[in-house]
């Protein structure tokens, strides 16, 4: 059974804004909601051991999922929601203080809800400085310092975010820009006034609550190991804006480790957080990226180029005689597979630490919610670990869902408060159809995680953690960058990883719902039909096609276009934006004619592009789709507002990093951060040129680039 979405009110942006990339794709969840079930009445704890596979894509072949239904946040909204310039018409800028702002200024501005209206660990000040991995029982952070960086240089920053926390840009650049260095790379007195801090979390894998991972096997070490917030504050439009060193220094929950970030990660996480702003998908925005010119290095296992040169030197074709017994396009896939065969890092490599500064309206995440609906579902009604939950999920309303705070009467939402069932269970809700919307923008921009866990996903849906993550090059459903991702969080496979975490929020509110268990599970069910009818949304608006042709839409992607592209090593970028090249063309063409706009997709080794009977299905495709879809100018206009030029591919990030780390070049760092504020523009002739192209055929091979750990 699947319950109807009664509201028509629309979800209200947590920073003021409406994102676009709220669409999503056909997705069959049903085997993990039976996983669900199971989980929430505490029946198997292994739950959702065996889903990976029956999720979305199994074995390279798609599930088609269920019939499309209205959402309450309709998908007619869709197209009309993007614009060509969707990343600066949705966030307008705030309006300008009055004075010049300083670094300074952030301490005036501070306020600080998470350390005022939650609990600290008890035992902070008997193990200060709290840098050493130990075992947090109870309590919601630790108060905790950062570890500055030696001799910091602020090598890059975002001028929007700026704006946005009210720091004048003058405060940035040099010789100026010393306190801010100082302070966004771990020097708390540049800035007096900031309350800074780590919290603990819970992880989950697929629905699976898991304490392995944790050193003392309790699940009571596990959270911000190398990420420490250094205050919240709010913009001089009243928005709050919560800042994080990412690599800030160890904490009690570094499990060992050394908290730090490197310059290679550093840069990966700042241009890309800022790329999936401008794509129109909501995320952590970065704010500056600062280095260590005073010798602080860490050591990492990487790769070795050589390795790659070893890999590749036994190689398969198409006349091989192993795979004389298989079809043209079995040859393909069997090919593309061998080529991208992944490995672990052969090497140590030394790099200089690096922080990224994130900024959201909250990290609040799944893990948090987790952790402490674990030890109030253990402890029982009237418990001390009862009571942090309600803080913890009050706390998480407040601070990404503020209007169902005010919708009661007589609550003054400021944190002091109860939590009434009515308001979890609008939680629930609002945070359900938020995760749906987020993995439906990754869809849409062919964006996977990698490592999409509990403790990775926000309650409020907003892309975090850029770490394992990657843009695709050639369509693969089963695509990922990270080697440990599995098929279960494999790029298709997204939609299946959003539920199972969503279930575990859910299992987590259960006592606080007048309904427990079983209302969580119905809230579940829910959702899995909101998500079902947003992910089939994806395709019908990346081909252009209006709300009421949805069935179309789910036929000519499941049964046409997605088998196509597995078989024919086809670019995800460049075969959606080319598409719309074909409706300029006349009803008459040619069938080679009406694939010219295409070829630029399709990857030279193994070419399916040239293949008689590819060719044939390609044109078969294009012309049932073009029956189908208005040829219009507006229509190509649109299609070209959802499909990005360009996306932050892997060998662009790699050529950045390799620049600045060889050569203390940032050039090309700065260069992918223009390109990239405008994703949906073509730009010059210089930028496509470089750019709007296929991946170069080693970047599908290279370890650190095709893949990594």
């Amino acid at each position: 059974a699947r319950l109807e979405c009664t509201s028509s009110r629309p979800r209200r942006s947590r920073r003021g804004m409406n994102h676009p990339g709220a669409v999503g794709v056909s997705v069959t969840t049903r085997p993990v909601l039976f996983a669900v079930a199971r989980t929430l009445r505490g029946r198997d704890s292994r739950a959702f051991a065996s889903t990976p596979a029956r999720l979305l894509q199994s074995r390279g072949h798609l599930i088609v999922g269920a019939r499309a239904r209205r959402l309450a946040t309709g998908p007619s909204m869709f197209l009309s929601r993007f614009t060509k310039n969707s990343a600066t018409d949705v966030d307008a800028p705030p309006r300008e203080m009055d004075a010049a702002p300083s670094v300074l200024g952030l301490a005036d501005r501070a306020d600080h809800s998470w350390t005022r209206h939650l609990n600290p660990d008890p035992d902070t000040d008997a193990n200060a400085p709290n840098r050493k991995s130990r075992q947090v029982k109870s309590g919601h952070y630790v108060r905790v310092d950062p570890t500055p960086l030696r001799k910091p240089e602020t090598v890059i920053y975002s001028p929007d975010m700026l704006k946005r926390l009210g720091i004048d840009e003058a405060d940035v650049k040099a010789p100026n820009g010393e306190r801010f260095a100082r302070f966004f790379s771990g020097d708390k007195s540049a800035v007096p006034g900031m309350d800074t801090w780590a919290t603990p979390y819970a992880l989950s894998i697929m629905g699976q609550r898991q304490v392995s991972n944790c050193p003392f096997g309790t699940g009571n070490g596990y959270g911000d190991g190398r990420a420490v917030s250094v205050g919240e504050v709010l913009g001089p439009d009243g928005a709050r804006w919560e800042m994080q060193l990412k690599g800030g220094g160890p904490t009690p929950f570094c499990r060992g480790a050394d908290g730090r970030a490197v310059l290679r990660s550093s840069i990966r996480e700042f241009l890309a957080s800022e790329a999936m702003h401008a794509l129109g998908v909501d995320t952590t925005r970065a704010l500056s990226l600062v280095v260590s010119r005073g010798g602080d290095v860490a050591r990492r296992p990487w790769y070795d180029p050589g390795a790659d040169k070893d890999a590749s030197a036994e190689s398969i074709s198409m006349d091989d005689p192993r795979l004389a017994r298989y079809p043209d396009d079995v040859k393909r896939q069997i090919i593309r597979q061998f080529a991208s065969q992944k490995r672990d890092p052969d090497v140590m490599i030394v790099e200089t630490c690096a922080i990224t500064t994130r900024v959201a309206p909250s990290f609040t995440r799944i893990g948090h919610v987790d952790l402490f609906g674990r030890r109030a579902q253990r402890a029982g009604e009237g418990t001390a670990q009862m009571d942090e939950l309600r803080k913890m999920v009050r706390h998480a309303i407040f601070r990404e869902f503020p209007e169902i705070l005010e919708e009661r009467a007589g609550d003054e939402h400021d944190g002091d408060g109860d939590v009434t069932p009515e308001q979890v269970a609008a939680f629930l809700v609002s945070s359900g159809l938020a995760i749906a919307d987020l993995v439906c923008g990754w869809l849409r921009v062919g964006f996977c995680q990698g490592n999409f866990n509990a403790d990775n996903c926000l309650v409020g849906g907003r892309t975090m953690d850029y770490g394992p993550f990657g843009w695709m090059d050639a369509y693969d459903p089963l695509f990922a960058k990270w080697t440990g991702s599995g098929e279960h969080f494999a790029f298709m496979n997204q939609p299946g990883a959003g539920l199972a975490n969503f279930a575990v929020l859910a299992a987590s509110c259960a006592p606080l719902l007048e309904g427990g268990e079983d209302e969580a599970q119905a809230i579940v069910e829910r959702i899995q039909g909101e998500m079902e009818s947003k992910v089939a949304d994806v395709w019908r608006v990346k081909l252009g096609l209006r709300e009421s042709q949805r069935a179309a839409a789910a036929k000519l992607f499941d049964y046409k276009l997605e088998p196509l592209m597995r078989e024919s090593n086809v670019d995800y970028t460049l075969v959606f934006r080319q598409l719309a090249e074909c409706l300029k063309l006349p009803d008459d063409v040619s069938d080679d004619d009406l694939l010219e706009p295409l070829a630029p997709a399709f990857y030279d080794s193994p070419n399916a592009f040239y293949d008689d009977d590819a060719r044939a299905k390609w044109c078969e495709f294009v012309r049932s789709w073009r029956d189908e879809v208005d040829g219009t100018a507006s229509t190509i206009e649109a299609m070209n507002a959802v499909n990005p030029a360009y996306v932050l591919r892997e060998w662009m990030l790699v050529e950045a990093y390799t620049a600045a780390k060889e050569r203390d070049d940032f050039s090309v760092t700065n260069e992918l951060f223009e390109l990239t504020r405008t994703p949906y523009e073509l730009g010059s002739e210089t930028m496509q040129e470089k750019y709007y192209r296929r991946a170069p055929d080693r970047a599908l091979k290279a370890g650190g680039t095709a893949f990594m750990s």
